[in-house]
Order: C-alpha cells, then sequence, then structure tokens
C-alpha cells in the first residue's frame, strides 16, 4: 500500500510525454497570490527528489533560479538596453559596438549558467593578441556588468566574470608632443581654418578638447581688470564640458585660466567673424551653428595638420594639451602647478601621461595665483604676439 506524502513534500508524478519523474512543491505565493512552485525531473523518482531539493535549497538561500535557456547574449543585450539609461549617445554606441563586436560574436551562444571562469580567461587571453589593456579592461568591464545584472534578475546564480584577471594586452600608440617647430607650424598653417582659435587655445592653454566644445561666450573675458591691484588678466572659464550632466572631468577641473595675448587676438578675430553672438552661443561651432563633435573637430584638425607638414594619421587634437604640459615642464614650471593648470586631481597623471620632454622651449611659465589657478606666463620671440604690454605667454 502507497504511503501518504508528509505535508510539506510536495508532489511526484509521472510525464508520460516527456518519461520523466516531476517532483513540485509550493514554496510561496505572490502578491497577487499566485502559488511559486519550484520543479525538479529526472529518469527516477530519486532523481527527480534530489534536482526538486537543489531548487528548493537555492529558493531559500535566496540564489537566483537559472533559466535553463538564457544566453551570454540574451545578458548582454538586456544590458545594453536597460542599464544604460544615464549614458551619452556616444557612448551608448561605443558599448554596443564593443558588445557586438568582442563579446556576443566569441561568447554570446554559450548559455549564461555554463559559462566558466575559464572560458571567460580563455576569451580574455585571446583578445590581448590584438587589443589594447585599456580595451580588454572595458570588454571585462562590460561582460562584468550585464552578468551582475542578470544575476540581479534571477538569470544566474553567480558573476563568474568578476573572478578574472585582465591580461596585458598590446601595447597601444603612445601620446606625443609637439616639437618647438612643429608647433609654430601648426600655428600657421591654422591662420586661416576655421580651427584656428580652437587650436590656439588648445595648445596655449591645455583646456581639454571636451572642455573647449562647451565653451560659451559668456565664460569668455577678453578684457581682463587691468585696473585692480593685482590686475586680472583676460580669461576664460572652464566651468562645463560635453559630457552627459555638462560637468567637468573632476572637481579640480572647474577653473578659469588666463589667457596669452595670443588666445585673445585669435579669439577677437573668431568673436567678429561670428557676428558679435550671444553670450550663452557656444564660442566653437560648426558651420552650420551647430555645436561640434569630435568627429567635426578631428576632421578639421586633419586638414590644419597636413597643411603643416605632418602626417595627420600620427596625430590627433588631446595631443595640443599633452604638448602644453611637456613645453611649460621643460620651461621649468613646476609639476604641482601645471597639475592645477590642466585640472587634474593630483600629480601622478600629469606626471606619467602629459610630460614629454621637449627642447628647445616654446613657453617659459611664470607663476600660478589666486582661488581659481590664475595661469600668467611670458611668451618668448617665437610666439610673435602682437601686443607685448597685455598679459602674455
Amino acid at each position: 500500500m502507497t504511503t501518504r506524502r508528509a505535508r510539506g513534500e510536495g508532489g511526484l508524478h509521472w510525464d508520460e510525454a516527456r518519461q520523466r519523474w516531476i517532483a513540485t512543491i509550493t514554496v510561496g505565493y505572490t502578491p497577487a497570490g499566485k502559488r511559486i512552485v519550484r520543479k525538479g525531473s529526472g529518469k527516477t523518482k530519486t532523481e527527480a527528489r534530489a534536482k526538486l531539493r537543489e531548487k528548493i535549497r537555492d529558493y531559500e538561500d535566496g540564489l537566483a533560479l537559472v533559466q535553463d535557456g538564457h544566453t551570454v547574449a540574451d545578458a548582454l543585450n538586456d544590458w545594453l538596453t536597460y542599464g544604460l539609461s544615464n549614458q551619452s549617445e556616444s557612448t551608448k554606441s561605443n558599448y554596443t559596438t564593443l558588445v557586438r563586436s568582442h563579446i556576443i560574436s566569441d561568447l554570446g551562444a554559450r548559455k549564461l549558467r555554463d559559462l566558466s571562469a575559464t572560458d571567460v580567461d580563455r576569451w580574455l587571453m585571446g583578445k590581448s593578441q590584438h587589443l589594447s589593456t585599456r580595451t580588454l579592461r572595458l570588454l571585462h568591464s562590460l561582460l562584468n556588468r550585464a552578468v551582475n545584472r542578470a544575476m540581479a534578475r534571477d538569470k544566474v546564480k553567480r558573476n563568474v566574470v568578476a573572478l578574472c584577471a585582465v591580461p596585458t594586452g598590446r601595447t597601444g600608440r603612445p601620446s606625443k608632443s609637439l616639437t618647438l617647430d612643429h608647433a609654430k607650424a601648426l600655428l600657421i598653417a591654422a591662420e586661416v581654418s576655421s580651427l584656428h582659435a580652437y587650436i590656439v587655445l588648445s595648445l596655449l592653454t591645455g583646456a581639454r578638447t571636451e572642455e573647449l566644445r562647451a565653451l560659451t561666450w559668456a565664460h569668455v573675458d577678453l578684457t581682463g581688470k587691468p585696473q585692480i591691484d593685482p590686475p586680472a588678466p583676460p580669461s576664460i572659464q572652464v566651468w562645463r564640458s560635453v559630457r552627459i550632466d555638462g560637468d567637468t572631468k573632476t572637481k579640480k577641473s572647474r577653473r578659469t585660466l588666463a589667457l596669452p595675448a595670443r588666445c585673445v587676438t585669435a579669439l577677437t578675430t573668431h568673436r567678429k567673424r561670428q557676428g558679435e553672438p550671444a553670450a550663452d552661443r557656444l564660442v566653437f561651432t560648426s558651420a552650420a551653428g551647430t555645436a561640434l563633435d569630435r568627429h567635426n573637430v578631428l576632421r578639421a584638425f586633419r586638414l590644419v595638420v597636413a597643411k603643416a607638414g605632418l602626417d595627420p594619421r600620427d596625430w590627433t587634437p588631446r595631443e595640443l594639451r599633452h604638448s602644453f604640459v611637456s613645453l611649460l615642464s621643460d620651461s621649468g614650471v613646476s609639476i604641482e602647478q601645471i597639475a592645477d593648470l590642466c585640472g587634474h586631481s593630483g600629480t601622478t597623471v600629469t606626471e606619467s601621461v602629459y610630460r614629454h620632454q621637449l627642447r628647445p622651449v616654446l613657453l617659459r611659465g611664470r607663476r600660478v595665483t589666486g582661488s581659481r589657478h590664475w595661469a600668467m606666463a611670458r611668451c618668448v620671440d617665437q610666439c610673435e604676439c602682437s601686443n607685448r604690454d597685455r598679459w602674455q605667454l
């Protein structure tokens, strides 16, 4: 005679269609009153009960209940769709390209529950033969965030990606600085370009390209306050960037930079070309009057680089900032002052990334004073400033 199962043991029946024993148990109820049922199947009663006990343990321990058909691609696509709401469109596009080109193409078909740390290690090691360490770190981060999201939504028990270290990839193209002759040639070549003032400002103030693209005329002072003591030079207020929140990269990046005479001249000419624009208008715009993006800047910059006799494939706008740091460093300005001018939170990045020693000297730094790091310096005769009675670099 078959004995009745005790309360809480659940049910056990034979599924003719599947030719398997199915063990079931109710573990709770939803807010709507619907039963939450867990099932385990096996070819024997013992196997079915064992599978059910495993599911119950996972439920009681608060672990995610694995969905058998959920793949790595499903997790990544879900994260791309719902996990990037606070990112800019350019970031979303970049992440989507990286995910589809490097992760889904290699690991996408793998079931998420079957993805192992060894799989991830092997994948990263293979990518390290072709990609830089920085790109490898980003790919690891993207996969890690996608699996974390899947784990939080009961798609997988644990995140094996977090257990994996990022290997060293290929050495990327190092940033470099312009020599004195190259800098002079670039400034001359830029004179007839719509990017003239942009290039002059980048090279002689060290402002980031994303900071200059967000600069408005309201944050440009082309006269200063020569009547006060000490006098305040012409300046730009670097208080915004094109980042999604409009803020600068770091808190210390919010700074005011004095303008050398060459910058004042270039910006004055640039403003006249714009027809004395309103204060809230962007300083640097496209031909249509819209905001510049990095592609606009890069295309125009490459034309100037080629005209200066340099290979446009070897130079990018951000290397104007590198050149600014290196030239000041070579002129004897302290690394702490340069870090202030660049808006770095400390000197480590300035020293290890941006400082490239160069001679002869283009710029000779003088001092940094005031609440927002006023930069005051003199120019050597190569700068050819038209008004040497103004504050000069």
